[in-house]
């Protein structure tokens, strides 16, 4: 029994009710029931990571620990919840101590969450991979569990104003065969991909099936589908614009710094 961590997830559920959150999820039954398993989880919104825990807590109830940011640990109110669900603090500029960690999660039988793309997806479709997932599998011999969110984008992403208020939007989450550490890094990682992309596809055809068409030029719906979100590749423009401006202000600090 872990009581924060079940507290945690009864608040989740009642906001989600709140809400009137419809969720479709699918694949259940490709999370294992006992044993360690990386979950690959697409990143489109700030609320994947608790969304994405849902499939291994309905089977038997089981938990993840998820990797975050360091910046959600240091913040006062966050931090102390983040340490005792026993999530992993991820410093970018020295990302080595949480990757060890990871793996020991992994090797005591744990589900460790990962984001492959690292960053939100503004266009909504599965961006470039790192390798991370792949390399933990590997160490570790545990599975990855890819599993796709769909429809979460609408309630807080990047970009655009949060709606946690009563809404009733629709979510989808499917979790796909699980991929086995064999092979190299890069096979596994590009294999990951494959897998990924093919489920959120899946998973945006069903949608139209169960709810209807998808709005025009709506900012949730991917430009490949006739909606509003810019395309991969303008998408993969603008987060490098921004991480240039982010160095560029680094280094205006720095030197102001250095000249004091």
């Amino acid at each position: 029994m872990e009581p924060v961590y079940d507290t945690v997830i009864g608040v989740a559920r009642t906001l989600w009710l709140a809400q009137g959150v419809k969720f479709k999820i699918s694949g259940v039954e490709h999370v294992p029931a006992d044993g360690p398993g990386v979950i690959a989880i697409n990143h489109t919104g700030y609320l994947d990571f608790t969304l994405a825990g849902i499939p291994a807590f309905l089977q038997d109830k089981r938990k993840v620990r998820f990797m975050a940011k360091k910046e959600v640990f240091d913040n006062n109110l966050s931090g102390p919840i983040m340490r005792s669900l026993r999530h992993i603090p991820v410093d970018r500029s020295a990302g080595a101590d949480s990757y060890k960690a990871a793996v020991e999660y992994l090797k005591d039988g744990e589900f460790v969450g990962v984001y492959p793309e690292a960053t939100i997806s503004r266009s909504f479709e599965i961006k470039a991979f790192k390798s991370g997932a792949a390399r933990m599998a590997l160490e570790s011999g545990a599975p990855i569990i890819p599993t796709v969110i769909w429809g979460a984008q609408r309630i807080w992403t990047k970009g655009h104003p949060k709606k946690l208020g009563r809404h009733g939007y629709k979510v989808m989450i499917g979790v796909a065969d699980p991929i086995e550490p064999i092979g190299t890094a890069e096979q596994i990682t590009e294999k990951l991909h494959d897998v990924m992309t093919a489920k959120l596809h899946e998973l945006q055809e069903q949608y139209v099936e169960l709810y209807g068409p998808y709005p025009e030029g709506e900012f949730w719906v991917p430009a490949r589908l006739g909606g509003g979100a810019p395309t991969l590749a303008e998408a993969n423009a603008m987060d490098e614009a921004e991480q240039a401006e982010k160095a560029a202000k680094r280094a205006e600090r720095n030197a102001a710094g250095e000249d004091k």
